[in-house]
């Protein structure tokens, strides 16, 4: 059986809604608060890499408008090492089953975890 892992955030709604999701299902999963424990630049990486920094960047957050973040131009590893000093411009839930990736609002991707799971 794979390990599901949630990075998430008490106040974003999206990263709730994943919770509700699996637990209305009955899946056990492991919720990793981002205030508390970010996402080391390894375990970022791999979002990176699968969906690229735009999709796993939440352009809307406060952080990422207030500190002029559309105007930073940098490189895939410049990106990883804010995100990970600054969690709160994470498009949350970034959500891993076993190998399998998902990042933001994907219940099509939480659906076959789900399945994946209950398998």
């Amino acid at each position: 059986m794979a390990d599901l892992q949630l990075f998430t955030h008490p106040k974003n709604k999206v990263a709730k809604k994943a919770e509700r999701f699996f637990s209305d299902r009955g899946i056990r999963f492991h919720a990793v608060d981002v205030r508390r424990k970010a996402p080391t630049p390894g375990e970022l990486r791999k979002w990176v890499q699968a969906f690229g920094v735009q999709a796993v960047l939440d352009k809307t957050s406060k952080t990422y408008l207030e500190e002029g973040l559309v105007y930073f131009s940098a490189g895939e590893e410049d990106w990883i090492e804010r995100m990970c000093r600054h969690p709160d411009v994470i498009n949350l839930p970034l959500v891993r089953c076993g190998t399998e990736l998902s990042v933001g609002d994907d219940p099509d991707a939480w659906g076959r975890f789900a399945a994946t799971l209950k398998a």
